[in-house]
């Protein structure tokens, strides 16, 4: 067996900041669906507007132009926590999220948590979490680059305080220092394999070895930074390199972020067993995802009526 049978999910990407070929080449490497969790742009923004154009590509442009390729584009909406510090802005995003919360195609609200574990961070962390009840959605926590072990304790705390059900929570850029509280406490543990700061794929792979596959996830983190949007599939073929069993590629590359997700009913394996044909004549706002290039696209399916 090899992963070329395989399917995956990458349940955090930042496809915004990749180009459409990595479309192309996601497909062709199994990638049948991707989620793009809400993200700071790399430099501060500097109105509520441009916000609201960001989640309106979200769940408008990026889930067109995945679909062009035959992938199925999920998002999850929040203030990031890198962005909750310039407040009278945040108030303002605050305000647009519930307009977006729920949409079709709005899987999680995430990421939310802590960047420097301040005070206003904490602020609309709580406000956030509220929203995710109030919607009835899962939540997607960031924990933070630096003191990652503090922050990922208070963030489980922050969630328990809240009432949250553990098991619609996923804790992400998760490692070896956090991995066993996050279980614990009954949370999913989010791995993202980003070279040479979250998680390595061989890290990843003795993770495994040494947890087994309940109830972790393995993700990109893709972004304009130097990542990877292969690393799902390229982490899975490790793992059948070094003898982890195919069930546990399975759950950690696939499976496990279907049952996360899918508690908030937007997310559903027959979007992509079952899905429409890819037809690149269609237009986004007057507008193709092709540049001038010759469009693709595959006849028409006919129904099948099983009596």
């Amino acid at each position: 067996m090899d992963t070329e049978k395989m399917m995956f999910i990458d349940p955090h990407i930042h496809m915004t900041a990749r180009t459409t070929y990595d479309y192309l080449v996601l497909r062709q490497y199994g990638v049948v669906a991707v989620i793009e969790p809400s993200f700071w742009g790399g430099q501060p923004r500097t109105s509520a507007g441009t916000f609201q154009d960001y989640f309106s590509s979200l769940v408008g442009w990026e889930r067109f132009r995945a679909a062009q390729f035959g992938i199925r584009h999920y998002c999850t909406i929040s203030l990031n926590p890198k962005e909750a510090n310039n407040e009278a802005i945040a108030d303002q995003v605050m305000e647009l999220l519930p307009l977006y919360a729920g949409k079709e195609g709005v899987v999680a609200i995430g990421e939310v948590g802590y960047d420097d574990m301040t005070a206003a961070e904490d602020k609309y962390f709580h406000l956030q979490l509220e929203l995710a009840k109030e919607f009835d959605k899962p939540v997607l926590i960031h924990t933070p680059h630096r003191n990652k072990k503090a922050g990922t304790s208070r963030s489980i705390a922050v969630c328990l305080e809240h009432g949250l059900d553990p098991a619609r929570v996923i804790v992400d850029h998760a490692n070896e220092e956090t991995v066993q509280e996050i279980l614990d406490n009954g949370f999913w543990a989010a791995f993202s394999i980003y070279p040479h700061t979250k998680m390595g794929n061989e890290r990843m792979v003795e993770l495994v070895r040494q947890y087994g596959c309940d109830r972790i996830i393995v993700d990109s983190a893709a972004d304009w930074g130097i990542s990877d949007p292969l690393a799902v599939p390229k982490t899975a073929q490790l793992m059948l390199e070094r003898g982890i069993p195919e069930a546990h590629i399975h759950a950690v590359c696939y499976q496990n972020a279907l049952a996360a997700y899918s508690q908030s009913g937007e997310i559903q394996e027959s979007d992509w067993l079952d899905p429409l044909p890819v037809d690149q004549r269609q237009l986004f706002n007057g507008n193709s995802v092709l540049r001038g290039q010759q469009p693709e696209f595959e006849p028409e399916r006919e129904s099948v009526i099983i009596e």
